[in-house]
């Protein structure tokens, strides 16, 4: 019970602040968004995004890099779907203006509230889903994080042992384990430390149940800091866009927007150098 308890904290502080950088597209779309005085937009993709996040973190920290090791092929293509969604998405932003004096008018017609709710929460998932590298950067963060848990003395429960399988097992050059210990040593952890807890763990009984029911945790509570988060971010934006003067906050969004079509570029560079 001590280690859920332990799992569940960290990863609810994990996703609040990991997800507070607002270079990120998810941040974009929110933040262009809660501008117009969309918030319930801005949640219902805050919830499809942490759906998202919530599906990628579970695999990561699970150990299911045999799901990850035949989804690899197929990255390339979700990367260029992706591309051509973000670029559509930061265009529709790009083109939107803002007539404030008039926008609470207008977003509290029936029909139209319950169709973009709908649109927010596919446009969230979408945007997190369709971004495969989110799988290596959770599992990434999520190594760091829960190994500096367990060498600081908590109980994880053994999932710091999931996620290091996990990370070798997709992380195999000599490279990567250089790497891989010279960010231990950054943090003071003793990779050799690790290893001998590991083996201790191994020697204790552990339901079977119990790193699934970590995982689960870990990933639930993350996806929750997550909401948080994003639930404030929009709530302030929208409550307080009227302090900002109109051509500047439209401004802001068409550069949001523009940036949000780069991200997709960028998606699309990476997707032609895997195929090549």
């Amino acid at each position: 019970m001590q280690s859920i308890i332990t799992i569940s904290i960290v990863g609810l502080i994990v996703g609040f602040i990991f997800s507070m950088p607002i270079a990120g597209p998810i941040s974009i779309l929110i933040t262009s968004n809660a501008l117009k005085g969309r918030v319930r937009y801005c949640n219902m993709a805050t919830l499809g995004a942490s759906f998202a996040d919530f599906v990628y973190v579970f695999a990561a920290v699970y150990g299911l890099t045999k799901f990850y090791s035949l989804y690899q092929p197929v990255i390339p293509y979700i990367l260029l779907v992706g591309t051509v969604f973000l670029i559509f998405l930061g265009y529709k932003i790009t083109k939107t203006k803002v007539d404030l004096e008039h926008i609470d008018e207008k977003s509290h017609l029936p029909g139209a509230v319950k169709k973009r709710e709908k649109n927010g929460f596919w446009a969230g998932f979408l945007l997190n889903f369709l971004n495969p590298t989110l799988f290596i950067g959770w599992l990434t963060s999520s190594f760091i994080i829960i190994s500096l848990v367990a060498a600081l003395g908590f109980n994880t429960g053994g999932l710091d042992k999931n996620v290091d399988k996990s990370f070798s097992s997709i992380n195999k050059t000599p490279q990567d384990s250089a790497l891989k210990n010279k960010t231990l040593s950054y943090f003071h952890i003793d990779a050799t430390k690790i290893k001998h807890e590991d083996a201790v763990t191994a020697a204790t009984a552990q339901p079977k149940y119990l790193s699934l029911l970590l995982s689960l945790s870990y990933a639930f509570f993350l996806a929750i800091g997550s909401i948080i988060w994003f639930f404030y971010l929009a709530y302030i934006l929208a409550k307080h866009r009227h302090r900002i003067n109109v051509n500047v906050v439209n401004n802001i969004i068409r550069a949001l927007g523009l940036i949000l079509c780069l991200f997709g570029l960028f998606l699309g560079y990476k997707a032609i150098t895997m195929l090549m």
